[in-house]
C-alpha cells in the first residue's frame, strides 16, 4: 500500500472520527518542528506526514479510495469538481474526464491543517494573509517540499505559543530494600484530557516504575505529556521523584549504609560477634576482635548500597559502636577488674 497512514497516525482501520481528531491533537502538538529547534528537520517531516494522514483519514471519499486502491489512488485521485474516478487514466474510467492524473491529490499545507484544526492558530498563522508560512508548501510530491523559514512564533492578535505547564510532581516513597534490590511499581493515574471535540474529559492508565538497585532519594522518572491537558495547551510532564521510607535498622548515607551496635564493656574489651540481616535477606555473622573504645567504627567494605552508575560495585557498611559502661561495681567485681587490667 505504500504510506501507512493508518500506522503515521498510530489508529486502527477501524478508527472513528474522534479517535482521528484525539491522535491528530496529540502528534501535531508533539512534532510541530518549532517545538523541536534541536531536531527541526525530523520533527518538519514527521509533522507533515502527520497532517497528510488526517487530510485523507478525515475525509470520507478520500479515506474509501486510499482504503480499496491505496496510496496510488490518491495520486490518480481527480481534482475537485471534475467528476472523475480513481485509475481512470488507467483505462478503468467511469463518467466525466475520467481522473485526474498523477497530480490529481496534492496534500494541503500542514501549518493550514493545524491552524483550522485548533480554531483560534496557536501558531499564529492561517491560510491566507501575512501570518502565513510557506515551510510545508507542496511541490508535488507526495510529502511535498520545504521552503521559507519564518518564525511562527508570534503574539498578539495573530495568536501565542501553546505554553507547556510546569511538570506535575509526586513523591513516591521506598522502603530501603526497594532501593537495594530493585523493585517494579505499578501507579495508577488520572488525568484531564482533551478529547478531538477539545472536551475535558477524565481518562484513567497504568504507569509502570522499574526503580532501579542503588536509586537515591530525589531521583527523578519523567513521563512525558502524562499530565492534565488544557485546550491549545500543551499537556504537562508527570514527575515521580524518589523518596526513602525510615528503616528500623539502617540509615543510608550515599552509597553506604550505617547501623548503631551497643555493645557491654565486656564484650567491647574481651570481644564479641554481631549478627545481621541484610537488606537482600542473607546473614551476616561479624567478628569483632578489636578492642572497642567510644566511637570506634567498623568497615565492612561492599556491604552497603549498589551504586546505580556502577553495576556490581557496592558501597560499604559502617558499625558505629556504642560502649554500655556498667553504673555500679560490688567491690569485688572493681577488685577483679582492677587486677585483670593490671591496675
Amino acid at each position: 500500500m505504500g504510506v501507512d497512514y493508518y500506522n503515521i497516525l498510530k489508529v486502527d482501520k477501524n478508527a472513528t472520527d474522534d479517535d482521528l481528531k484525539k491522535s491528530y491533537r496529540k502528534l501535531a502538538m508533539k512534532w510541530h518542528p518549532d517545538k523541536n529547534p534541536t531536531n527541526k528537520k525530523e520533527a518538519e517531516a514527521q509533522f507533515k506526514q502527520i497532517s497528510e494522514a488526517y487530510e485523507v483519514l478525515s475525509d470520507p471519499q478520500k479515506r474509501a479510495i486510499y482504503d480499496q486502491y491505496g496510496e496510488e489512488g490518491l495520486k490518480d485521485m481527480p481534482p475537485p469538481g471534475s467528476g472523475g474516478f480513481p485509475f481512470g487514466n488507467n483505462g478503468g474510467g467511469g463518467g466525466g474526464s475520467g481522473g485526474g492524473g498523477s497530480n490529481g491529490f496534492n496534500p494541503r499545507n500542514a501549518e493550514d491543517i493545524f491552524a483550522e484544526f485548533f480554531g483560534s492558530s496557536p501558531f499564529g498563522f492561517g491560510s491566507s494573509g501575512p501570518g502565513r508560512s510557506t515551510r510545508f508548501q507542496s511541490d508535488g510530491g507526495m510529502f511535498g517540499g520545504f521552503g521559507g523559514n519564518e518564525n511562527l512564533f508570534r503574539t498578539g492578535s495573530e495568536g501565542t505559543v501553546p505554553r507547556k505547564p510546569p511538570p506535575v510532581e509526586s513523591k513516591l516513597p521506598c522502603t530501603l530494600e526497594e532501593l537495594h534490590s530493585g523493585s517494579t511499581r505499578k501507579m495508577k493515574i488520572s488525568r484531564t484530557v482533551v478529547d478531538g471535540h477539545g472536551r475535558q474529559v477524565q481518562e484513567t492508565e497504568i504507569l509502570t516504575i522499574d526503580v532501579k538497585p542503588g536509586w537515591k532519594k530525589g531521583t527523578k522518572i519523567t513521563f512525558p505529556d502524562k499530565g492534565n491537558e488544557h485546550l491549545n495547551q500543551l499537556p504537562a510532564d508527570l514527575v515521580f521523584i524518589i523518596d526513602e521510607k525510615p528503616h528500623s535498622i539502617y540509615k543510608r548515607d550515599g552509597n553506604d549504609l550505617i547501623i548503631n551496635q551497643r555493645v557491654s564493656l565486656a564484650e567491647a574489651l574481651g570481644g564479641t560477634t554481631i549478627n545481621l540481616n541484610t537488606l537482600d535477606g542473607r546473614e551476616l555473622s561479624i567478628p569483632v576482635q578489636d578492642i572497642v573504645s567510644p566511637g570506634y567504627e567498623l568497615v565492612i567494605t561492599r556491604e552497603g548500597m549498589p551504586i546505580a552508575k556502577e553495576p556490581g560495585n557496592r558501597g560499604d557498611l559502617k558499625i558505629k559502636f556504642e560502649v554500655n559502661f556498667p553504673t555500679r561495681l560490688t567491690p569485688d567485681q572493681r577488685a577483679r577488674l582492677k587486677k585483670a587490667l593490671g591496675g
